[in-house]
């Protein structure tokens, strides 16, 4: 059963609430959630019903924030949050059906209120934040140096339909849907955002330059509230998994000991033992007693599962190469040496796809292809972390394109296990101000014609340095896929991601957008001389016991 509430903040605000209540006599312990999109969806999208956790013995209060749904004031976006959170769980705490335990759980933007929070406001006793980070480029609306187009102006039309349906203007909401419905939201998205939502967050990411560091906001988490236990939950095909991963590195150095699992998921498709996950770690902290919860046995213990992408299967930190998990080798203080792989092609990497090698050592003569970017027909985004089909994919007819540069490897004589955040370095000029490099790592299985992506990611460079012949380096999205003995591994080059990326004109007098007139045809020169492809580790190294904020 339920009922709704309402609590006034600290500067008189109404904040509305749906509680939902155990059969039987309480008190219970409490989750909370915190959210923009209506109390009565409670993130069912991906997480059980309210109803299914009060089956097991916990009140659920998932709350309107300010400026949406049912709750007074204006919407702000993350800004808003801290001081909100601070009002809600005093509220929370002094219900007669709450017995004093609270966890708070949810994603995205419910991932993101578990977070902030003024420093001298008592964490709660557990978190469970899923698919979000404190970065509002890196971990919000940004890859690359280029802005998130199809998520970012999806996500923008979301948010601001909800607020033209919260003042009535319905035919404002129906234009904003449609154009969702229909994709004219790519080409016309930006216009909408300024006509109805000009003071909203997504519209001021998206005119912010991905450039400029100081021009973007990064939030902070108390240090009490990284030590508390805390569940990360990430996807290997969701945007945000950076922001998951950068958080166990925060809890981790502020001493916590957060539990990590990354698995086969992307933004609004979990895997189905999630909620399982989330109620046993719920019931260990909220419910069992304390001395139940075995404390960690030192300060740099985390706990790691991730999901392998071909053996579709768990593995925890014990089934990884430590230089994975963490850049220091287990036995000494010297970075581990990881594995570098070398690109090579006579120049008909576009048009031949075994053409172009993947080497274990460099070669003499790496040798440069030209990859043509036409604006009229650019590479589409399939599969992956931002295209619109995200998740696991076949690209093999993308490979077949002749704008796109395909790089190719031997057969494994063993297994291969990539682990970690792949990157690419190499040499690169444009005969344009300005070009995209849009990268993709992918699997050959044995005796197939697939080719499995495994993981993307791009850099955009705009003005004048994009005519200089000079290093650049591409970071991709993490990934665990242990390859089979006799597979091949391909790296895939091309100048567009559409619609994940806007294009890039090739100047700087109109902004990345959908393809236009103004967009020009675009020759990008890759010199594989001392072209490099290798493996970070996941989690960056810790100086244990140093606050992370």
């Amino acid at each position: 059963m339920f009922a709704d509430a309402s609590l006034i903040t600290r500067d008189g605000v109404e904040l509305v609430s749906r509680v939902w209540r155990p059969c039987g006599d309480g008190p219970w312990p409490a989750l909370l959630m915190r959210q923009p999109y209506g109390k009565s969806i409670a993130s069912s999208v991906t997480l059980p019903h309210p109803e299914w956790w009060c089956s097991h013995g916990f009140v659920v209060v998932v709350q309107d924030v300010r400026g949406q749904g049912a709750s007074g004031g204006h919407f702000g976006g993350f800004s808003q949050e801290a001081q909100d959170t601070t009002d809600t769980l005093s509220w929370l705490r002094q219900r007669p059906e709450v017995n004093g335990r609270v966890g708070m759980y949810g994603f995205s933007y419910q991932g993101l209120t578990q977070l902030l929070a003024p420093s001298e406001c008592p964490p709660p006793d557990c978190l469970a934040p899923a698919m979000c980070g404190l970065d509002e480029r890196d971990h919000w609306s940004c890859d690359g140096n280029a802005h998130w187009w199809h998520l970012g102006l999806g996500w923008g039309l979301q948010l601001a339909s909800l607020q033209a349906k919260r003042r009535g203007d319905h035919q404002a909401w129906d234009e904003m849907r449609r154009s969702l419905e229909d994709g004219s939201y790519l080409r016309e998205g930006m216009s909408m955002l300024e006509h109805h939502d000009p003071e909203g967050m997504a519209l001021r990411w998206l005119k912010q330059s991905p450039e400029r560091d100081s021009d973007w906001i990064q939030h902070s988490m108390p240090h009490r509230w990284l030590q508390q236990p805390m569940l990360l939950l990430g996807g290997w095909w969701d945007p945000h998994l950076r922001g998951v991963i950068a958080l166990a590195e925060k809890a981790r150095a502020a001493g916590g000991r957060p539990e990590l699992h990354i698995g086969p998921a992307t933004h609004l498709q979990w895997w189905a033992e999630s909620s399982e996950l989330l109620l046993k770690f719920f019931q260990r902290h909220l419910i069992d007693s304390p001395s139940d919860c075995a404390p960690p046995n030192s300060a740099d213990d985390i706990a790691v599962w991730l999901w392998d992408q071909v053996s579709d299967s768990w593995c925890g930190a014990d089934d990884l190469h430590p230089a994975s998990i963490t850049p220091l080798s287990p036995v000494s203080s010297q970075p581990f040496d990881q594995q570098r792989w070398h690109l090579c092609s006579r120049g008909l990497a576009c048009l031949d796809p075994e053409e172009g090698q993947i080497l274990d050592a460099a070669s003499d003569h790496g040798g440069k292809v030209v990859i043509v970017h036409d604006p009229w027909r650019p590479v589409p985004a399939i599969g992956g972390h931002l295209s619109p089909s995200a998740g696991p994919c076949d690209r093999a007819s993308l490979d077949r394109r002749s704008d796109v540069a395909v790089f190719t490897g031997e057969p494994l004589k063993g297994a291969l296990p990539l682990q970690g955040k792949p990157k690419l370095k190499l040499h690169v000029c444009a005969d344009q101000p300005g070009f995209d490099l849009c990268v993709a790592l992918s699997r050959l299985p044995r005796g197939k014609n697939t080719v499995q992506q495994l993981s993307t990611g791009m850099l955009r460079i705009r003005g004048q340095q994009a005519f200089e012949l000079c290093e650049r380096e591409v970071d991709l999205q993490p990934l665990l896929a242990t390859l089979e003995p006799g597979d091949r591994l391909r790296l895939s080059i091309a100048g567009a991601a559409w619609p994940a990326i806007a294009i890039n004109p090739g100047h700087e007098a109109v902004a990345c957008s959908a393809p236009s007139a103004d967009c020009r045809v675009i020759s990008i020169e890759l010199h594989l001389d001392m072209a490099q492809f290798w493996m970070l580790p996941l989690l960056a190294p810790q100086h244990l016991g140093t606050p992370a904020d």
